[in-house]
């Protein structure tokens, strides 16, 4: 006899029509799905855990209060991105703004495809671990740099790895705007990491 675990999971859509009809399980199984993406981008927006954790929790309670409204014209996700990304920068700009240091072992994802930085830290020599540690701090403080927008368009597409189209349902811009955050935000990052790549 099968076992009821080895079933697949549901589609989203499923799991969204159930909440719809007032399956609290269904909207769980949705939160359970999405939290990890969702607390990733949230924190790499505001570098701090204890604001991720409470607006995280915003972000569902928006969801959930608003579940009715969705219609499926987009992906559940990338409905739920749109409104973490609203909530995020709204709170951000209400924040005073203090310098937080970006979590460096939530970067090393991001940084785990780029050529350079593989380049750097392989294998693990003492000078390269030297290396890999500045590296990180740098780019800590390079991100913090970047305007909300343009740090908001540099986690979703470079660390969470989101193409542009879907970035530009979630901003709620073009995908010409998109380009241009990211071509600026990459441009400004460049120039405060090319004195590390120099060394």
């Amino acid at each position: 006899m099968p076992d009821e675990n080895d079933a697949p999971d549901p589609p989203d859509a499923d799991l969204v029509a159930r909440a719809q009809a007032g399956d609290l399980k269904a909207f769980d199984e949705l939160v359970r799905r999405h939290s990890p993406r969702l607390y990733s981008l949230i924190y790499h927006m505001t570098s701090h855990r204890e604001d991720t954790n409470d607006l995280l929790q915003d972000v569902f309670a928006k969801a959930y209060r608003s579940l009715e409204r969705f219609r499926g014209h987009s992906q559940f996700y990338t409905w739920l991105y749109s409104i973490a990304t609203t909530l995020t920068l709204k709170f951000l700009k209400k924040r005073n703004r203090r310098s937080r240091a970006m979590s460096l072992d939530d970067l090393d994802a991001g940084l785990e495809r780029n050529e350079d930085f593989i380049a750097l830290t392989t294998p693990r020599s003492p000078e390269k671990e030297v290396g890999l540690k500045e590296l990180q701090k740098k780019l800590n403080e390079a991100m913090q740099t970047l305007s909300d927008d343009h740090r908001a368009v540099v986690v979703m597409y470079d660390i969470q790895g989101l193409p542009h189209a879907e970035i530009s349902r979630i901003m709620g811009v073009s995908e010409g705007t998109i380009r241009s955050r990211l071509f600026y935000a990459h441009r400004q990052l460049q120039s405060q990491l090319d004195e590390f790549w120099k060394k």
